[in-house]
């Protein structure tokens, strides 16, 4: 398949980043590398010095902030130069070596939090009081000091950090189980050929026109983790007992308490979004009964939700096309943004647009302070393509207003808010597109887009939240997490979020055993609130213009500066209330409506064929 592709050298250079902004050659890299090492001989002098005085720990703090500006550079060079050719030798070391630096780095700087948390009370702030260039650092140092309550002694402190490594076994052990050491069987594919089943044809083979084939990749996928259930269910159960044993050691009220309070986002906001969710399941149901309308089938089944209702009805979009569709759909946010965007899509070479030979799949974006808020794609001239830029796109611009607005120290952002700027350049794409379509099929495409997203994002990564919430409280009230009581747990949560016009196979009562993400525990509703604020703020983008336009500018450029809960409110979304999420589901109703009228008008909405 690669002998097909274009070479980088056969690609326009305009058409692939820039990195000489990081590091003009390889040489200049190596410098930098070299020059890391004194740094951290140095930081160490600081240790058990730290609250001596104000310019001491002025010094040790912009130190700190040096070697990690520094080291983050070195890292988005190697690994972006790696990306291009993952079978690169030379980047491939690049990378490897920089890992192990920063590891080091982490080791070196190791006592700054726990001696900075032993200080007695009120050192923090009168050094602060002292050194009016510490102020800078106010809002972490408040944010270390809010964990206080929460840390032990130091002895205990160093137990539990050498218990880390166990901790995470079971994630380790699973992601070795998931993807090394369980196979899938083989199925028959579009072409009459056995092919081995794997994680990436799985989810290809669901979006696949032939009922057979989806029937048949479903089953065999689940039926591996259900001949695994019971190492799966150990390793998950070990999972969540560690969450609850590290929260209550750190005197958490639970689980979801601790993991949110990192972030510091109340539970509240956790418990909204699923009583808000579920407030909504009647319009998921709705649509899922338009999802089986259109297949023709009689009862929808699980194995049927993925498959695209709506066909490739547009012609090849050239990149070219996509870049000025993408920057006329984000003119509501104002000349800056706009401005901005347009150099780094083409003056700046931001972007890795086209697939060569052994390049890294998919699509992110990714910078240091010191760079360009990078992009890499693999465009193919689809729809779907469009809507990746300006995915990606989003995430750059967010990092490009940090940046340009905030200290190194506030120059990144948290996870909480990370999705809200692409997705809101998603959700201003969409309005832009019907805007400017009048063809129904096209309308089609793109109102069916949102509502998968909608779907995939704002449903179902609520439905896995509330699972993990249930499989912790269940740990928590001192029962067991058996195989047999995780499925009746999650087999419960997917009759009730997809409804009776859904037939919940018995089989999908497995697949919390094929979800790796819960191994990162309570992250995925992160998903649904991002999708939530980042429509929340389109909506008034679209409705309100500019003031809203320079609440959200706002919210961009003040990176962490402040906490994630109140950047969004700020911007204009309160999260620890419903509304948010209640809008969310207003656009997904409207345009429930619009794919139904656009359905019925080209004749593809048939009535419902009789159920048995």
């Amino acid at each position: 398949m690669t002998a097909t592709l274009p070479t980088r050298a056969d690609i326009p250079v305009e058409l692939t980043w820039d990195l000489t902004p990081v590091y003009a050659d390889n040489d200049r890299w190596e410098a930098d590398f070299a020059a890391i090492e004194p740094l951290l001989a140095e930081l160490g002098g600081y240790q058990g010095r730290l609250g001596a005085d104000a310019a001491t720990l002025l010094a040790a703090t912009r130190l700190q902030d040096r070697i990690h500006q520094q080291v983050y550079q070195l890292a988005v060079y190697a690994m972006l130069k790696r990306d291009e050719d993952t079978t690169d030798a030379i980047y491939q070391a690049l990378a490897d070596r920089v890992q192990q630096l920063m590891a080091r780095v982490g080791a070196a700087g190791s006592f700054v939090r726990p001696e900075l948390l032993a200080l007695p009370d009120g050192t923090l702030d009168r050094l602060l009081v002292e050194e009016p260039n510490l102020q800078l650092y106010a809002h972490v140092f408040a944010d270390l000091l809010r964990e206080k309550p929460h840390v032990l002694s130091a002895a205990e402190e160093n137990l539990l950090a050498g218990m880390s490594e166990i901790a995470d076994a079971p994630g380790t052990v699973f992601a070795v189980l998931n993807n090394a050491d369980m196979t899938y069987g083989t199925v028959t594919d579009e072409s009459g050929a056995e092919v081995a089943l794997t994680h990436g044809r799985y989810g290809r083979f669901m979006q696949s026109q032939q009922r057979p084939l989806r029937a048949e990749a479903f089953l065999k996928m689940h039926a591996t983790y259900q001949a695994h259930r019971n190492t799966c269910a150990a390793l998950y159960a070990a999972n969540v007992k560690a969450n609850v044993f590290q929260a209550r050691t750190r005197k958490y009220g639970s689980a979801l308490e601790a993991a949110l309070y990192g972030d510091n986002i109340p539970p509240a906001v956790y418990n909204n979004l699923i009583e808000t969710v579920h407030n909504g399941l009647p319009l998921l149901h709705r649509y899922l009964d338009l999802r089986r309308r259109v297949l023709g089938v009689e009862q929808l089944h699980m194995y049927d939700l993925h498959v695209p209702l709506i066909g490739d009805t547009a012609a090849p979009i050239p990149y070219a096309e996509a870049r000025q569709t993408v920057l006329d759909a984000l003119h509501p946010l104002g000349s800056t943004y706009g401005a901005a965007a347009a150099t780094g899509l083409t003056a700046g070479r931001w972007v890795d647009v086209y697939e060569t030979p052994n390049k890294r799949s998919g699509a992110y974006s990714w910078g240091a302070y010191t760079t360009p808020p990078y992009i890499l794609l693999n465009y193919q001239d689809t729809l779907n393509d469009v809507f990746t830029l300006a995915h990606e796109l989003g995430h750059a611009m967010h990092s490009y207003f940090t940046r340009q607005g905030q200290p190194f120290v506030y120059g990144n952002y948290t996870i909480f808010v990370a999705e809200v700027a692409s997705t809101l350049n998603e959700a201003l794409l969409t309005h832009h597109l019907l805007q400017q379509e009048d063809d129904p099929k096209l309308r089609l495409a793109v109102v069916n887009n949102e509502l998968d997203g909608f779907r995939a994002t704002l449903y179902r990564q609520t439905m896995f939240a509330e699972f993990e919430k249930l499989a912790h409280e269940t740990a928590e009230a001192g029962e067991s997490l058996t195989a047999d009581r995780l499925s009746e747990l999650y087999y419960g949560l997917n009759k009730l979020y997809y409804g009776a016009g859904v037939m919940s196979d018995e089989t999908i009562a497995i697949e919390w055993a094929r979800i790796p993400h819960f191994y990162s525990s309570f992250y995925v509703y992160k998903y649904a609130t991002g999708i939530s604020a980042a429509n929340a703020l389109a909506q008034g983008i679209i409705r309100e213009g500019q003031p809203a336009v320079d609440r959200y500018l706002r919210f961009l450029g003040r990176g962490s500066s402040t906490y994630s809960m109140d950047l969004l409110r700020d911007a204009g979304v309160d999260m620890t209330s419903p509304a948010p999420v209640s809008q969310a589901l207003g656009v997904f109703s409207a345009r429930l409506e619009e794919m139904e009228r656009l359905l019925g008008a080209t004749g593809r909405l048939s009535p419902a064929p009789a159920t048995t």
